[in-house]
């Protein structure tokens, strides 16, 4: 993957940790001394996000900087999960907001354990 690729991946990680905490850019940036428009920038990749600025955002939103990088191992080079190749970009943005829009913790993590377990009933199993 390019660096900027790696950017988008880190600034969308960002966005989905943000909205699931229901913070908006706003005061993320004012927490941190920037605009929202700044923020916008770094959610989109648009602008890469420095060491520094990386960890006070982790900090800020409760996870290691480590969290932004988790999974970009599989990724096929193009944005997307190496298990998603029968999905479209546009898919993928769709389920991850419309997941990101359940505000109660009880149904999302029922609609997590059913998407895990539609998943793994599509695995053909060994016999």
């Amino acid at each position: 993957m390019s660096a900027a690729e790696i950017d988008v991946y880190v600034g969308t990680k960002m966005r989905r940790r943000r909205e699931a905490l229901g913070i908006s850019q706003g005061r993320l940036g004012r927490h941190l001394g920037l605009t929202f428009s700044q923020i916008q920038k770094y959610e989109k990749g648009t602008n890469r996000i420095g060491a520094g600025r990386l960890y006070q955002i982790a900090s800020f939103l409760g996870v290691p900087p480590s969290h932004f990088f988790e999974g970009l191992e599989g990724m096929d080079g193009q944005g997307l999960p190496d298990a998603a190749h029968g999905m479209s970009r546009d898919d993928m943005q769709v389920l991850g907001d419309a997941f990101s829009g359940i505000v109660d913790p009880e149904t999302r993590a029922s609609v997590l354990a059913l998407v895990r377990q539609l998943a793994s009933d599509s695995v053909p199993r060994r016999r």
